[in-house]
């Protein structure tokens, strides 16, 4: 990542091609208009930074209270990412020589001689000291939205074989969620540089309201990606504050370039000594505003800001959860599903058979658009929870990685039901009445479906033959909603994307997708489709047929290859209360 506020030491590739161009006059007051008021007096550059300096940083231990801890530079290094330095230094005072650097304390501003350096961002796990790598201050500045390109992760830097300098650990608190769901998503938490625990943060924002306290540098915030019923949080300090303009962390959250996620002063319970890394036990307090920008240097926000969020209503049972979470494309998806899944694990056993139904909507800003619908069943002798959750989350993904313009989630509710049993029904048989016909005919097409403990029913399906049929074979596919919802998804991602459709094309293309409440015939027939070049041809005019299956046999203007046109489908209604699963095929000859 190139930073534009950095200083000639840092950057002297481009500092030296500029100077060969200009006056130093001229270099100089460039330098300075880029750098913002409050970074023009108020901060060290880095090239000032030398070892030996003292300093003090500022974060809070217990409850709201700012304390100092003494900083002393051991050194700068520089370069260890991409235009990327640290400053190394050892902290001490306070709990620091019994907890070592924390989880919580990233964003901690250190200052010398009055002046602002950075922001402690890194540390050494399992180290016996409490050495820091801080973030020079002007590569935080320098974090805003709309910036082009993808945040960076910072590179370790390796010592030896015994450790390394990491960004410090996000610690992402879970209220609500059982463990048994954080086991489950914990590697993807973890994927994403960030140690997910259960209840290390306590309570609920409030209302935005004038607090006794003032936020400052050196106090705690907690940024929530969820809040309500079920809450998602991250805790971290903050480094500076510009007006209205916020910095904190000092790394990364999750990368996200520009962002939209509430954050709230946060007050320290306890600290909890690690052996690995220590960290802070906090709890949330009033809203502040949204960080508006995640990115490699450090997250920043806006106080007094109010987030766009998507209001969410879950129902399992009798229990009732309600809470906000972001609209992000990547994360709302997984935090839906999560949701739903702690919602049964709290509700419902976590082991044995069970059926679980889900109906819902996703409804929209844009009130001409119809809403997105949930309807589909579940079941499993062990984990009909995943499923469940998958199929929840799927259409809110495919929504939002279309990057579809105007489709703004207004609000989503879903209802699970469940059952401790597993209901599942198989089609079992299928048989026409008759082996061969003609165009205009009538077919009647039986199919038995059983269950588990044998019990069976029964359906009839009566299709006349369009008068216009070929001869030949005439088919009848009987299929769960499950295996042709794959077809139709690998065909539409085999041509393309969603990309370029309408917001109403899209929604109506996942309310088509089919239920596993039900069966589905399908009926078709085979026809040619021919290959010229890389080109596959289908449903082309007879004349065109025709002398395309009369090209030279093996030439490679034209090979013919089968295909399959649809004629019909039809559902077939069993109840709402199996899942449907299976597939049979029934060929009846067509002759004029």
């Amino acid at each position: 990542m190139i930073f534009g506020l950095a200083l000639p030491h840092q950057y002297n590739t481009r500092v030296n091609l500029l100077a060969r161009r200009i006056a130093p006059f001229r270099l100089i007051f460039a330098l300075t208009l880029t750098l913002p008021a409050h970074a023009q007096t108020n901060w060290l550059p880095l090239d000032q930074i030398q070892a030996g300096q003292k300093g003090i940083g500022r974060t809070v231990f217990s409850g709201a209270t700012i304390s100092e801890f003494n900083v002393e530079i051991l050194g700068v290094l520089e370069n260890i990412g991409p235009k990327q330095s640290v400053i190394l230094a050892r902290l001490s005072g306070g709990p620091l020589a019994h907890t070592g650097v924390m989880q919580g304390m990233s964003g901690s501003p250190v200052w010398i001689n009055g002046k602002l350096i950075g922001a402690v961002a890194l540390a050494f796990p399992f180290s016996k000291d409490p050495i820091a790598g801080i973030r020079p201050i002007a590569e935080m500045f320098e974090t805003g939205p709309s910036r082009p390109g993808p945040a960076r992760p910072l590179a370790e830097l390796k010592l030896g074989d015994f450790s390394s300098l990491k960004e410090i650990a996000t610690p992402v608190s879970f209220g609500g969620f059982p463990q048994a769901t954080l086991d489950r998503f914990a590697p993807e938490w973890r994927k994403l540089g960030l140690e997910p625990r259960q209840g290390v943060s306590a309570g609920r924002p409030g209302a935005s309201t004038p607090s006794a306290r003032p936020i400052e540098p050196g106090s705690m915030i907690s940024v929530h990606l969820m809040s309500g019923d079920l809450s998602v949080a991250a805790e971290g300090t903050v480094t500076a504050i510009d007006g209205r303009k916020l910095f904190a962390f000092g790394h990364r959250f999750l990368a996200l370039g520009d962002a939209e996620m509430p954050f709230a002063r946060a007050e320290v319970i306890a600290l909890l000594p690690s052996l690995n890394t220590s960290f802070k036990i906090s709890s949330a307090k009033e809203w502040l505003g949204t960080i508006t920008a995640d990115r490699n240097a450090a997250i920043s926000g806006e106080l007094g800001r109010k987030p766009n969020l998507i209001p969410v209503q879950l129902a399992v049972g009798p229990k009732r959860y309600q809470f906000e979470m972001v609209s992000n494309r990547s994360l709302s998806p997984l935090l839906l599903q999560m949701a739903a899944m702690a919602a049964l694990d709290g509700t419902e056993r976590g082991f044995g058979a069970s059926t679980i139904g889900v109906r819902g909507q996703i409804r929209f800003t844009d009130r001409t658009l119809p809403p997105l619908r949930f309807d589909n069943i579940f079941t499993s002798d062990y984990n009909a929870a995943a499923g469940a959750g998958l199929a929840i989350a799927s259409p809110l993904a495919t929504l939002l990685e279309a990057a579809v313009p105007g489709a703004q989630v207004a609000a989503i509710e879903l209802t699970l039901d469940t059952r401790e049993e597993k209901r599942q029904m198989r089609i079992d048989q299928a048989w026409p009445s008759r082996r061969e016909t003609r165009p205009g005919d009538e077919v009647e097409l039986t199919m038995t479906f059983a269950t588990e403990n044998g019990a069976e029913l029964q359906r009839r399906l009566k299709y006349r033959v369009p008068a216009g049929a070929e001869n030949g074979p005439l088919y009848f596919s009987i299929s769960d909603g499950s295996g042709l919802n794959a077809q139709e998804i690998r065909s539409l991602y085999a041509g393309g994307s969603l990309a370029g459709k309408t917001p109403a094309q899209v929604v109506d293309l996942l309310n088509q997708m089919r239920t596993n409440r039900r069966a589905y015939v399908r009926v078709w027939q085979s026809e040619p489709a021919y290959t010229a070049g890389s080109s596959d041809l289908s449903n082309v005019p007879k004349s065109v047929a025709l002398t395309l299956s009369r090209a030279t046999q093996g030439s490679a203007t034209a090979v013919m290859s089968g295909a399959g046109s649809r004629l019909a489908e039809f559902p077939i209604d069993l109840g709402d209360d199996f899942v449907i699963t299976g597939s049979k095929l029934v060929q009846v000859e067509v002759k004029n």
